[in-house]
């Protein structure tokens, strides 16, 4: 006898344990013959996290395919894994070595890797253990981490081909650089951070200027950062700004330094900023050092990779470059050089991992070069192989690789795949390894029976936060390597915002935790409230009265189907795949087939266009109004003349409804399944015939 109300705590745990011994996440111990394969590839988390709103929403999206696909009779599988998540995890490692008034210098290199692996072996594996909770189908038989043997044999392997083919080199060339972390970033790893600041217009004197003549003696150029200015070495205009055509090809004065600059014309000024000249520093700018290469500019470094100014002058070596900006402001007032002061807004370059703020400066580095890889990865875009689902988010792709400059690929940190090289004490970037999951997850290099038989995978499901950090490097990596695109489909799962709109985030009490949903209203309501919030709008504003919804719900499928077994526990009843419409049919059951027929067509065809929440609805009021309000409450008549066949319907739809039911909440699915009274079930819903 089934209990009154539906409790998840009874029975979440136990289900995904009976999963585990059925063995069907695993696509090899799949029943039947299967002839066609569907692949996902988890967006592999890093190990030092734990699951958030984000996670729980784009894990939800995939079950949900994977579940589909392999009712469908397809050779599914879905690959789980974690990152080895290189500036990150070595942070956290530091944090808890400052607890007991240790650095990493102290322990050593080698000591200090062993603290980092026990730190992986005791929490890496926690996220995992969640998206177990969650439900996911995962094959864990198959489970990767980027650190593996066979992983970073594949990572060098992919570095030794560049290599080899020239496409990585070793140079002196602008980075974005951490001073804390005391490592180098790829542009696409900085944030940036709105503050309030200041413009600065400062004179610079014009040489050999005639002070008796009525022409301007000095050229003001606007700076939000004045201390950089003791590395200028020229002063650019835009070509088409006539204001300063009589000042192009003349030499100007550097302020406080003494040291002559060219005045030169270039395209990248922009005429609206501040007074349309610009003091141009090649060496802690990007676009100045573009600048300076077209005009063969000399690149003076005056910030060290401490962040402390050097090749200066002597009352400015050494400060830090706070201390040297209010110090150079000072001087520059002193000395007559400074026009005014406006407040002006600023974005601050931030490490992504540890909130530093940034300088870019000129560094010995190796570097992969962008430029054929670019255009591959866009070809295939283009030409429709890769689908961006919504297509909207292509545009992010195309923006990016258009103008992506070569990729600094290494890293001044202790933790991650070690450069190949002789002597090389740097690491790879962790974008770099990951650039290959989807098939060295697999077992490249090597032409493993997994590599031929399951790749490409399918589908990708991911944020738009990573299209270009992570998406774009994928598919030029896949095509490098392997002549393949990576997969077919790119889903951009919606960014879980706040009721407000706001992001979420532990650190500004904005975050929800789903472990909590999960242990106040189950995983399936948790899993059902989160995608029926899945518009057609990006931005997914979270609810938590939704995810009540989705409990309500679990409750009424329970109750339903009860009610059904009450009525039809006395045979067991065998179950045709299609039910006919016939004249023996009475009108309410004609209508709830027909219903049924139109629910199936509509959730086959919003699942096929990535239609998540549409179908969530769908299949909430198909259920909720035409099966539970109109037909269970139409057929009680006839279940009291003993109508074997209103009975069969009943099971029928009931059976049929749990099947379509079963990607989005397949916990109470499955146990309301397995106590249905039908002849030749199946060991698990999971391998049920999906409905067409």
């Amino acid at each position: 006898m089934m209990e009154k109300v539906y409790d998840p705590k009874k029975v979440e745990d136990k289900i995904y344990q009976f999963w585990l011994k059925t063995g069907f996440f695993n696509p090899d111990k799949l029943p039947g013959k299967r002839k066609k394969k569907f692949v996902i590839a988890l967006p592999p988390p890093n190990v030092t996290g734990s699951l958030h709103m984000g996670h729980a929403l784009n894990a939800t999206i995939q079950d949900i395919l994977i579940r589909q696909k392999r009712m469908q009779n397809f050779k599914t599988l879905w690959i789980p894994g974690t990152d080895h998540a290189g500036i990150a995890t070595q942070v956290k490692v530091e944090k808890e070595l400052q607890k007991e008034g240790k650095t990493r210098i102290e322990l050593g290199r080698e000591k200090f890797l062993e603290r980092v692996w026990d730190w992986v072996k005791k929490y890496g594996g926690i996220i995992l253990e969640q998206f177990k909770k969650l439900g996911c189908s995962l094959d864990w038989s198959r489970n990767r981490f980027t650190m593996d043997k066979e992983y970073c044999e594949a990572v060098n392997y992919a570095f030794s081909y560049y290599y080899q083919k020239g496409l990585i080199y070793k140079g002196k060339r602008l980075i974005n650089w951490c001073k804390r972390c005391k490592s180098s970033l790829s542009d696409l790893e900085v944030e940036y951070k709105k503050e309030k600041g200041n413009l600065w217009y400062i004179k610079y004197p014009l040489k050999n200027q005639n002070q008796k003549t009525k022409t301007q003696n000095y050229i003001v150029v606007a700076t939000t950062r004045p201390e950089t200015m003791l590395g200028d070495t020229a002063i650019a205009v835009n070509p088409k700004d006539e204001r300063y055509k009589e000042f192009i090809g003349k030499v100007a004065i550097l302020p406080l330094v003494n040291r002559e600059i060219p005045i030169i014309a270039d395209q990248r000024v922009e005429k609206e900023f501040g007074t349309g000249a610009v003091k141009v520093t090649p060496a802690h700018d990007f676009v100045d050092y573009e600048i300076s290469l077209r005009h063969k500019l000399s690149i003076l470094q005056v910030i060290s990779e401490e962040g402390k100014m050097i090749n200066v002058p002597g009352e400015f070596e050494g400060l830090n470059v706070f201390e040297a900006r209010k110090k150079v402001v000072e001087q520059l007032e002193k000395e007559g050089f400074l026009e005014k002061v406006e407040s002006y807004e600023v974005s601050l370059p931030i490490c992504y991992r540890c909130g530093e703020i940034l300088e870019v400066l000129p560094s010995e580095q190796w570097f992969l070069k962008m430029k054929d890889l670019a255009e591959a990865a866009m070809e295939v875009v283009k030409s429709g192989k890769v689908t961006f689902v919504p297509k909207r988010f292509e545009k992010i792709y195309f923006d990016w690789l258009k103008s992506a400059r070569d990729w600094c690929i290494s890293r001044q940190i202790w933790w991650g795949h070690k450069i190949p090289i002789e002597g090389e004490e740097a690491v790879l970037d962790t974008w770099f390894s990951s650039a290959l999951w989807p098939f060295a997850t697999l077992g490249w290099p090597k032409k493993t029976r997994d590599l031929k038989k399951f790749y490409p995978t399918d589908v990708l499901v991911t944020g738009r936060d990573i299209i270009n950090l992570w998406v774009a490097r994928m598919i030029f990596s896949s095509i490098i390597f392997l002549k393949k695109i990576p997969f077919k489909y790119v889903f951009i799962n919606p960014t879980v915002l706040t009721k407000e709109g706001k992001r979420m985030s532990k650190s500004l009490g904005t975050g929800i935790d789903p472990m909590d949903l999960i242990e106040k209203y189950g995983a399936d309501a948790t899993r059902f409230g989160l995608i029926w919030q899945v518009k057609a709008g990006q931005d997914l504003k979270f609810d938590e009265s939704v995810i009540q919804m989705g409990k309500k719900f679990c409750n009424k499928i329970w109750n339903a189907t009860r009610y059904v077994l009450m009525q039809t526990s006395s045979a067991k009843c065998q179950m045709p795949k299609k039910m006919k419409l016939s004249k023996k049919l009475t009108k309410a059951q004609k209508e709830i087939l027909k219903s049924l027929d139109k629910t199936i067509k509509a959730v086959n065809k919003h699942l096929t266009n990535f239609e998540f929440g549409k179908t969530a609805e769908t299949l909430y009021h198909f259920f909720w109004h035409q099966f539970c309000d109109k037909y269970i409450e139409e057929s009680k008549k006839e279940i009291k003349n003993e109508n074997l066949f209103a009975k069969k319907i009943l099971l029928y739809v009931l059976l049929k409804s749990l099947i379509l039911l079963h990607p989005f909440i397949p916990f109470i699915t499955e146990e309301l399944y397995q106590k249905l009274p039908i002849k030749n079930k199946k060991t698990s819903i999971m391998i049920e015939e999906w409905p067409s």
